[in-house]
């Protein structure tokens, strides 16, 4: 690693963003309603997304033939708008992603922008197995209004994705995206857990701004912000399940499954911390721990679907492989909800 971080650091040296360089200034500017702080040397804008705040990744709603639901779409954000959330992710896992066409990946986004209110962000998934299609990805999601991208790591030649290969891939994501990039570990999924190295060595870039980290190491967590300290880089909870231990080593909010079904109370648990009221908090996120693994460890996206029609959102169908719950199953999900006081 140490040749990669020499080698690394040289590269962005044209960019005159060094280690530990503070923003030229700390004064929030708004722009169509959302707040960016200008810093040196990052993007083209001259300024830098805040991303503090909790994000549902949007299940995709589909018709019985598989088509998407338009209709179920605009329905299930008009609800979702009514909540205090930073904004929506839009292609993440919840998404269904991999099962859908790249044309499908992009009008999602522009139909989401559209019906979402300017001062919530959207952050799409545009990650892709090659380098080429992330970066052709990354450009039609922006030029359909996404304010930043959220880039999964390339999975499928797994033996092959080593630390080299990350860092070249990101690298030429973040060169040619036209918005601000973010990481996304997520090794349930991919079987590849990002690195905390190549972590701290891409946080350098002027146009990689943060991780969406899902692999629930709170020590791994913690450690990515304290190397990160006065590079203005966000990390990102990957989940409810672990939201308070991630906000108290430092992560800035969260993006998290379960604030598709329970968004009031995941805020809720953002905004107890933000106040202090730590005992308050404590409680809240014990109570999110099971309903929040019932949705994406134990069940998936099939059980998000399953538990989104009981808070009056539609889930509707999969899209398949994916397979809906069996009635015992949904018992069984039901019941942990219920166990907590969700229903």
């Amino acid at each position: 690693m140490a040749h990669l971080a020499k080698s690394f650091s040289s590269r962005f040296s044209q960019f005159g963003r060094l280690k530990n360089v503070a923003c030229v200034s700390q004064t929030p500017k708004t722009c169509q309603g959302r707040v960016w702080v200008q810093c040196r040397g990052l993007t083209s804008s001259g300024y830098r997304l805040d991303l503090g705040g909790i994000y549902p990744p949007m299940a995709t709603p589909f018709n019985q033939d598989e088509s998407i639901a338009w209709d179920k779409l605009e329905y299930n954000i008009n609800k979702l708008n009514k909540i205090a959330f930073a904004g929506h992710v839009v292609q993440g896992s919840n998404g269904e992603y991999p099962y859908l066409s790249s044309d499908e990946r992009v009008e999602l986004v522009g139909k989401i922008r559209r019906l979402t209110p300017e001062n919530k962000l959207i952050i799409a998934g545009s990650g892709c197995e090659s380098t080429k299609e992330t970066v052709d990805m990354t450009r039609r999601m922006a030029d359909v209004g996404a304010d930043a991208v959220m880039v999964v790591t390339p999975c499928y030649y797994k033996a092959s994705m080593n630390n080299k290969a990350f860092i070249a891939h990101y690298t030429k994501v973040a060169d040619e995206s036209p918005v601000p990039v973010i990481l996304y570990s997520v090794p349930a999924n991919t079987g590849i857990d990002l690195s905390a190295d190549v972590t701290v060595l891409l946080s350098e870039h002027p146009n990689i701004i943060g991780i969406k980290e899902s692999g629930g190491d709170i020590t791994k967590i913690g450690g990515i912000i304290n190397r990160t300290k006065g590079r203005d880089f966000q990390v990102l909870a990957g989940s409810a399940g672990f939201l308070l231990p991630a906000l108290s080593v430092g992560c800035v909010g969260g993006v998290c499954a379960a604030a598709n079904i329970l968004g009031e109370e995941t805020v809720n648990l953002f905004n107890l911390f933000q106040q202090g009221r730590k005992e308050e908090a404590l409680a809240l996120q014990h109570r999110l721990i099971a309903p929040n693994a019932g949705v994406t460890r134990n069940f998936g996206v099939p059980g998000l679907k399953a538990a989104m029609e009981w808070f009056g959102y539609y889930g509707g169908p999969l899209r398949s492989p994916l397979q809906p719950l069996t009635p015992d199953e949904v018992k069984s999900l039901k019941n942990v909800f219920a166990a907590n006081g969700f229903l």
